[in-house]
């Protein structure tokens, strides 16, 4: 389920172009990974379409209503009718179409219409290559803080009660978003506010250093894939704990 911080954050930044900037940067890895479902192509920064997404991106969040849902399921929506248009008038061809959009020009039947019968391995492609372009995007981002998926791997607690404590001390920087500002400006390990607030001991933070930078990372992002990734493994783990 999607936690009401972000639908908070929507609120708040209805009219307010700062918060809005704000919400549009931490979710752009979310923004390119639906923009890449749409085209069928890695996307740069430099790219029209991630624009036209992005712009997508505020007008959901000017549009949206608690009435209409999760927040990030219609802002995908809404991207993904935004970068349709955009092809249409710019006649341009996708590498990977919209099962919405016309199986031909000028004419009705779409490609959902035309896949009825099939069955849902359109759909387990389309998840695959969005977790890809997540995946690249966030191994890009951690190069910026000297981070492999590898250090991940190796650096992961190994037991379910430094699990547990990591995840402790994920939740108390989720709650006081100062801390991860600080991170991000800093681009190290806030040891210090993360110990004293959860009650986690330095020392524990300290051996999984790298592992706790990448869920930092991930979970104050826009990474929806990966993050639910995460939950269901930390879920499937003796007590059920959350991520």
């Amino acid at each position: 389920m999607e936690s009401t911080s972000i639908v908070d954050r929507v609120y708040a930044a209805k009219g307010d172009s700062a918060a809005a900037d704000s919400l549009i940067r931490d979710y752009l890895p979310f923004i390119k990974a639906q923009t890449y479902k749409v085209v069928g192509r890695m996307i740069t920064d430099e790219d029209d379409e991630l624009s036209i997404a992005m712009i997508a991106f505020h007008e959901a969040i000017e549009s949206y209503s608690r009435l209409r849902g999760a927040f990030l399921p219609y802002a995908s929506l809404v991207m993904e009718r935004k970068l349709i248009d955009f092809f249409r008038k710019e006649k341009r061809h996708m590498g990977q179409l919209s099962i919405d959009v016309p199986v031909m020009e000028n004419e009705d039947a779409t490609y959902s219409e035309t896949l009825e019968d099939q069955t849902d391995a359109y759909g387990e492609f389309e998840m695959r290559d969005a977790t890809r372009a997540e995946i690249m995007e966030l191994t890009a981002q951690l190069q910026e803080y000297g981070i492999t998926l590898n250090d991940i791997a190796d650096n992961s607690p190994k037991q379910e009660r430094t699990l547990e404590s990591c995840q402790l001390a994920l939740a108390h920087a989720r709650a006081y978003p100062a801390i991860i500002e600080e991170f991000k400006r800093t681009k190290k390990l806030p040891l210090k506010a993360l110990a004293e607030g959860s009650g986690v001991e330095r020392k524990t933070l300290e051996r999984h250093r790298k592992y706790m930078m990448a869920l930092l990372l991930i979970f104050s992002n826009g990474y929806e894939i990966i993050r639910g990734h995460l939950k269901q493994i930390v879920y499937q783990t003796k007590g059920g704990l959350r991520a």
